[in-house]
């Protein structure tokens, strides 16, 4: 069965053209112009994945309250923002609401299918069976690298696609420190450092709304990140 992608774009040219580039990939593509006509389709069904720009129509932001309510129905549906807006502030909001991805229109369309399918892919895992080798545990916390599953105290933690596997490129190695190179490899992603900046704050952030001591996530300046051990 085709994945659905949800591409939700106000200028019909560009949504026309992506639609039929992603319907060659053999994509079923379902199209919105504005934030209420995706809004409403998506409370009726959820997409595979969606696609979102920023500002829809009168909407400057719309599409930052799309992303808000979308993952307020999923936790883990994979959403990319996909916008002319290429600053730094833009880029944090749009993670810190919980997109997996932040590509700039001038992007190549090899590069965004890529995007799109490394996601696909780590989704996938989801649907895997519970292996006891996939699961890591470290302390209070235990991840399930098969469901994407992680839970500190035995509380579940709502993590995005992207914010799981950068979680477990730390936590998998405790005491070593990844560099932010290392943490797009095994992510999958190609960002700059504010980027990676914006997941791990946001992963922290996640942690602390149900343990206000959370420390085990520990800046190294200069080199990267590393899992404190106990």
């Amino acid at each position: 069965m085709s994945k659905r992608i949800a591409l939700v774009e106000d200028d019909a040219a560009i949504r026309d053209n992506y639609r039929a580039a992603l319907h060659k990939q053999g994509y079923d593509v379902l199209c919105y112009e504005d934030r209420s006509s995706a809004s409403q389709a998506f409370q009726q069904r959820l997409p595979d994945l969606a696609i979102i720009d920023i500002g829809l129509k009168e909407e400057i932001d719309g599409g930052f309250t799309l992303c808000q309510q979308l993952r307020g129905l999923s936790p883990s549906l994979p959403i990319i923002f996909f916008t002319a807006r290429d600053n730094d502030y833009d880029t944090i909001c749009g993670l810190r609401m919980g997109a997996d991805d932040y590509l700039t229109k001038d992007i190549s369309l090899p590069h965004l299918l890529a995007r799109i399918a490394a996601l696909f892919r780590r989704t996938e895992l989801l649907k895997m069976p519970v292996n006891q080798e996939d699961i890591l545990e470290s302390g209070a916390l235990c991840m399930d690298t098969n469901r994407m599953t992680v839970t500190w105290q035995q509380q579940p933690v709502e993590l995005t696609i992207t914010e799981f596997w950068m979680l477990h490129a730390i936590a998998r190695h405790a005491g070593h420190v990844k560099s932010r190179q290392q943490l797009m490899d095994e992510s999958r992603m190609v960002v700059d450092d504010t980027t990676i900046t914006s997941h791990i704050k946001r992963i922290r952030r996640k942690f602390q709304q149900l343990d206000d001591s959370f420390d085990r996530i520990e800046t190294v300046y200069g080199m990267g990140y590393r899992w404190k051990s106990q």
